[in-house]
């Protein structure tokens, strides 16, 4: 089968990493022979497919609880929490509930910023088989309220500092205001505060509750739901994805184990939980060590190395903007002055690898691949560099026509493995061990799996990305498929942006994409937009639409005012050629940009003094 254009005929902006050779490859084995005994222990926990053993969350608190009673469990600002006061407390949680009539499979929202709060209330739900839906704290308006009625869930837990975003919705919520919960932006164990009129305070309703272990969290088993991870696809509006708790002893038993943290260690995380990266990875990993997880409420490149040497970390969780970020800053003769010797999450560049190893003093990347709805996963185990890593799950890469959208199939029908060194897409082949969880609707379920693909009724999970066969079973990442793009760490739907802006009243259409600022992580959303006939644009009452309608990640940083869109014959909008001329004034035909600069308010014109500015690095997006 002939294609017009394979993903291998176009450059990529990820840096090509050689190949293992053998002789790479036997090099790391002594160093990965020390790990060996403990790795072992734990894939065959994440490999299990034992549906009558006890396993999930809350049971390695309670292991962990065991093990270390008296170790700090979690570090935020001032405050320590030790695991025996964890599990206390989340069992505090798990017994109100309980007696609430809350029950396994039940749906409970959570939004809570990072803090001992939501981990304590994640616990305790995990407890009783409660659900906790993970929202994003950054949601406001009809996404919010979309995120919340998707799910049907019975109770919503939210924190004092996302508590006005739930308010300002609450008629449109399916939830009456008798099962909302709130909790003080303090430490609540000792100052309960004043809850909003008609919400409970969750603290002052612990107070008196059992904290004893709940016979419930042994009859918690691989299939039960944990979690609902929210992530945007291509689609439009936020998708739940189901995360079990046989998902999570995969990461507990295969990340956790081989990161190796013992109980003296502490990873310092920012990354926000209400992503799998922190709240399943980096929590996982502490836990498989019963180890100490610092807290911070958000990111902050100028005091992260400061809030390191404060909690004395030996680990970091991040992702690849965060990175960036901290290379950005000045050198200094205290870059090294730290304990901080391994770093796990996703998305480290190439191109930023080896300096921020060298600059930072890191042994050790743990970069990883997965996602909350997939069923394949890589570590760096090796600790190569430039690699997402290895994978011991059944999966393929294979080549993919990039203008059709679609892998490309044989005369026999059947897909094609790419070789050593090519792109192609990354699908997993879904078994009893790598199972396919889905999201809550199942029709978003067929549409991202795929049916004989190389022998007749197999089936293989779609996971929409592109990755580079560098040989022995790793692979480096490359790009994302469909109209999903990446900024701030963040997955934005394009579908979903173009939604919230023509609810504006004066656009008659909106086209979103991603378009690539140099020397930064992922693509910056750009909107090609119509107004309607004979209006003209107020930006100042178009960017204060979007704010309060989106996150500040999905908010687009580019505008181009079209006068038409080009469309295709089946009324497709043609983006292929609006990202390839981006926002390069000489190539938009003359026609107005406009740029959202960083610490603005307001869409400034981009002309050519400004185009220039941007691509000499003036402006730090």
């Amino acid at each position: 089968m002939q294609v017009a254009k394979s993903v291998e005929d176009t450059p990529t902006m990820a840096q090509h990493q050689d190949v293992i050779s053998p002789i790479d490859f036997l090099r790391k084995i002594p160093a990965l022979a020390l790990k060996a005994p403990r790795m072992i222990r734990g894939l065959m926990m994440a490999n299990s497919t034992d549906n009558t053993e006890t396993v999930g969350l809350a049971w390695a608190i309670e292991k962990a609880t065991m093990e270390n009673p008296h170790g700090v469990a979690i570090y935020y600002r001032d405050c320590k929490v030790t695991y025996a006061e964890l599990n206390q407390w989340s069992n505090r949680i798990a017994h109100y509930f309980l007696a609430q009539g809350l029950q396994k499979g039940d749906v409970v929202i959570v939004l809570i910023e990072n803090r001992p709060e939501l981990l304590a209330t994640v616990a305790g739900l995990a407890k009783i088989g409660v659900v906790c839906a993970m929202v994003n704290t950054a949601q406001t308006g009809k996404v919010l309220t979309h995120s919340v009625n998707l799910v049907k869930p019975k109770r919503i837990i939210a924190g004092a500092e996302c508590v006005q975003n739930l308010i300002d919705v609450q008629d449109s919520l399916d939830v009456d205001t008798k099962d909302c919960f709130w909790l003080a932006d303090a430490d609540t164990r000792t100052e309960v505060g004043t809850a909003p009129n008609e919400w409970h305070n969750l603290a002052i309703e612990l107070q008196g509750c059992p904290s004893y272990n709940p016979p419930t969290t042994k009859n918690t088993f691989r299939k039960d739901g944990l979690f609902y991870i929210y992530t945007s696809g291509t689609t439009g509006l936020p998708k739940a994805a189901v995360f079990n708790h046989g998902r999570w002893m995969k990461a507990y038993g295969g990340f956790g184990f081989t990161f190796n943290l013992g109980k003296d260690d502490v990873l310092y995380a920012t990354l926000p939980f209400y992503h799998a990266t922190a709240m399943v990875v980096c929590w996982g990993s502490v836990l498989a060590g019963n180890a100490g997880i610092a807290l911070r409420r958000k990111f902050s490149a100028s005091e992260f190395w400061d809030d390191c040497r404060k909690f004395n970390a030996t680990a970091i969780g991040y992702v690849g903007e965060l990175c960036r970020y901290l290379l950005e800053r000045p050198a200094s003769a205290a870059d090294r002055q730290h304990q901080v010797r391994k770093m796990v999450g996703n998305g480290l560049r190439p191109n930023i690898w080896g300096s921020f190893k060298d600059r930072f003093g890191i042994e050790e990347v743990a970069e990883l691949y997965a996602s909350s709805e997939g069923n394949v996963g890589f570590t760096n185990i090796f600790n190569f560099d430039n690699t997402v890593g290895f994978s011991p799950m059944p999966y393929a890469l294979v080549k993919y026509d990039k203008d059709a959208e679609a892998p490309v199939r044989d005369k026999k029908g059947r897909m094609i493995k790419v070789k050593r060194g090519e792109v192609g897409l990354l699908i997993g082949e879904i078994t009893d061990k790598t199972p396919f969880d889905g999201y809550t609707d199942q029709g978003k379920n067929s549409s991202c799996i795929f049916t004989d693909v190389f022998t007749a009724g197999d089936k293989y999970f779609n996971t929409g990305d592109l990755m580079r066969e560098i040989g022995f079973r790793h692979a480096q990442f490359v790009d994302r498929t469909g109209d999903t793009f990446r900024w701030k760490g963040e997955n934005v739907s394009t579908t979903e942006v173009e939604n919230i802006m023509t609810a504006h009243h004066d656009l008659a259409e909106a086209v979103v994409y991603g378009v690539e600022i140099p020397n930064t992580n992922g693509r910056a959303g750009m909107a090609a937009i119509t107004p309607h006939a004979g209006m003209t644009t107020d930006f100042a009452g178009l960017y204060q639409h979007l704010k309060r309608e989106l996150p500040g990640y999905a908010v687009p940083v580019f505008l181009r005012v079209k006068a038409a869109m080009e469309t295709t014959g089946t009324f497709k909008y043609q983006k292929a050629g609006l990202k390839k001329e981006g926002f390069d004034p000489s190539q938009c035909s003359g026609e107005a940009l406009y740029v959202l600069l960083p610490g603005t308010t307001a869409y400034a014109p981009l002309d050519d003094a400004m185009f220039a500015d941007i691509l000499a690095g003036k402006f730090r997006f």
